[in-house]
């Protein structure tokens, strides 16, 4: 068994892992950014080495520094989490070439599956049929364009490293292709360290329904239940439940045996994810997601079987601890990601900033998996997911009502969420009667007036900032060179002038000041959150129409347009690509 697990992750799925780790008798060690250094996953863990950088690509996805930290920890396994080097085959390997297990499927596995062209062939070899698509990587928007024209309109670019939507965008005209190649390309790229896109046809009604399959190293493999996340938006999931409703129990085994013939095809072990699409009675292969998912929780209430533990058994060499005709299934579970993000009548905007109160609901069947407590600061630099609530119930009804009332009793305040939304979506006829699908809450949904109210400050701003400071200390007689954050004004202008100061690594932030949004049309282009601008569209002098882009924010890991709100010439750009930006700050004048 191993003894000392390493998580190369942040959040909530790292303190999952970390309390699992030791129920089990097995040591943690945690790792964490700049920004990261009092998050709650280092305060929990057994130990924590520093990776420096504030931005995923400066920490989280440095794999030199991450395996200097193994060195040091000594650990002899490290679990990936979901997200950042979760499905990366060249970190897999560099994990396994040092002896060290990853908490994972083998990399020859994550080099098929990982890759959404190539599972999809795998599935096609095993069997399995998928969805219509390219089975090679998209060079520009010109492979969009002719595929789109021979299998039809909408289409979908999807990143081939990643997943959660991120880096997907769905077509719909030759018109849009050049720019949603480009848009799909750069969001993947941020979030999953590779560009690379493939292009399919885009289901106009679908369900998403996945399965869960775990394997050993001595050949056993099963398939757990199905859930059903067909609640999405931005083709991101916000509500997920097992066992997914109203859906054929011959389907489901059907489901459940195609899943596990797709493992099999590329020799897959430990936990994973079989994706499908469901519409009109058939389903499509989807995708392969080579690492737990965020919805695993779900699958945990209704089986009882600790996933995590049993990553943890399978990374060690040992069986399974259960059989195919072992599984029984139990009630239903649905699980609700609170996201920092206002619902804002349906856009959806991030919502970074301090978390003032956190006080999770409580009650029989309810859990909830978080990544932060009161007084933690949620970053624009990393996903925007605070953690997961989850409630079983004896069925879908009670399961439900479970939920609605959990989700009214929590206490979360500082930030934006997303529960305004989600008590929507479960109070809806049609998601009570399982009529949606993943179009549903875009399309359909009615979110006029649903708002988690007025923007929060940017993060840290009632907060002195504080600064790195390099110092020399001798401990029993022994001396150290260690790092020390202190407020900015314990430092003295030296120090914070210096090269080892926060401040001055600080991005600049553009001019214009954090007041409230623009009102309507009145020439002022504001952003509505805080972020990093990516690129700005227009100059000076230019045209430009009526909800024309200005500029492009990132924010937590996702691209968004700001637009002009009234047609004119454009007078000032305040922004250039690179500069950071609060809630509220004007980037553009429109005459």
């Amino acid at each position: 068994m191993l003894t000392k697990v390493l998580i190369a992750n942040r959040g909530e799925i790292a303190v999952r892992v970390i309390r699992a780790c030791q129920e089990m008798g097995v040591a943690t060690v945690a790792v964490y950014s700049d920004l990261d250094r009092d998050a709650l996953h280092v305060r929990i863990a057994d130990e924590a080495y520093a990776l420096g950088g504030e931005t995923a690509a400066d920490s989280y996805l440095q794999t030199d520094k991450i395996l200097d930290a193994i060195e040091r920890s000594g650990a002899d396994g490290v679990h990936p989490g979901y997200g950042f080097f979760s499905e990366n085959t060249d970190f897999a390997r560099a994990i396994t070439e040092r002896g060290v297990a990853f908490i994972g499927p083998p990399p020859e596995a994550i080099d098929v599956m990982g890759d959404k062209v190539s599972s999809r062939i795998a599935a096609q070899t095993a069997g399995v049929k998928g969805v219509p698509g390219t089975t090679e990587f998209l060079i520009d928007g010109n492979g969009v364009i002719a595929f789109g024209e021979e299998y039809g309109w909408p289409v979908a670019i999807k990143a081939a490293y990643g997943g959660g939507g991120r880096g997907m965008r769905v077509v719909n005209s030759a018109d849009e292709a050049v720019e949603a190649f480009e848009s799909a390309s750069s969001e993947a790229l941020k979030g999953f360290g590779r560009g690379e896109c493939y292009v399919e046809r885009y289901l106009t009604w679908p369900r998403h329904i996945e399965m869960q399959i775990i394997g050993d190293q001595q050949g056993h493999c099963v398939w757990v239940a199905e859930r059903d996340c067909s609640a999405q938006r931005r083709h991101q999931k916000l509500i997920e439940e097992s066992p997914a409703p109203s859906f054929p129990a011959d389907v489901r085994q059907a489901m459940g045996e195609a899943a596990v013939k797709v493992a099999r095809a590329c020799g897959y072990y430990n936990a994973g994810t079989v994706e499908f699409l469901f519409q009109d009675g058939e389903f499509y292969f989807l995708e392969m997601n080579t690492r737990l998912q965020v919805e695993h929780p779900v699958t945990e209430m209704v089986s009882g079987i600790d996933l995590v533990a049993e990553q943890i058994r399978v990374a060690s060499g040992l069986p399974l601890s259960f059989t195919q005709d072992e599984i029984s299934l139990r009630g239903h579970a649905i699980e609700v990601r609170v996201n920092a993000e206002n619902p804002a009548g349906g856009k959806f905007l991030p919502s970074p900033g301090d978390i003032s109160t956190l006080v999770p609901p409580d009650g029989f069947g309810i859990r909830w998996d978080g990544g932060y407590e009161s007084g933690d600061t949620v970053s624009q630099y990393y996903d925007n997911l605070v953690g997961k609530l989850i409630v079983w119930g004896h069925d879908r009804e009670t399961a439900i009502r479970r939920m609605l009332r959990a989700l009214r009793e929590f206490r979360i305040e500082g930030i934006a969420t997303t529960i305004p939304a989600d008590v929507a979506i479960l109070e809806h006829p049609d998601f009570v009667e399982a009529k949606h699908s993943t179009k549903w809450v875009e399309d359909v949904l009615d979110l006029t007036g649903v708002d988690s109210g007025p923007a929060p400050a940017a993060a840290g701003s009632d907060a002195e900032p504080k600064v790195k400071r390099d110092v020399d200390v001798e401990v029993n007689g022994r001396r150290y060179y260690v790092s020390l954050w202190v407020p900015e004004s314990a430092t003295g202008p030296a120090v914070a002038a210096g090269s080892g100061s926060a401040a001055a690594a600080r991005p600049r932030r553009a001019a214009g000041g954090g007041g409230a949004a623009a009102v309507g049309g009145s020439g002022a282009v504001t952003v509505p959150m805080q972020g990093t601008i990516v690129k700005v569209l227009v100059e000076a002098g230019q045209t430009v129409e009526a909800g024309q882009t200005i500029c492009v924010l990132e924010a937590m890991k996702m691209e968004n347009n700001i637009a002009a709100e009234k047609a004119g010439t454009v007078k000032e750009i305040k922004v250039s690509s690179g500069d950071s930006v609060g809630s509220g700050d004007v980037v553009a004048i429109v005459d």
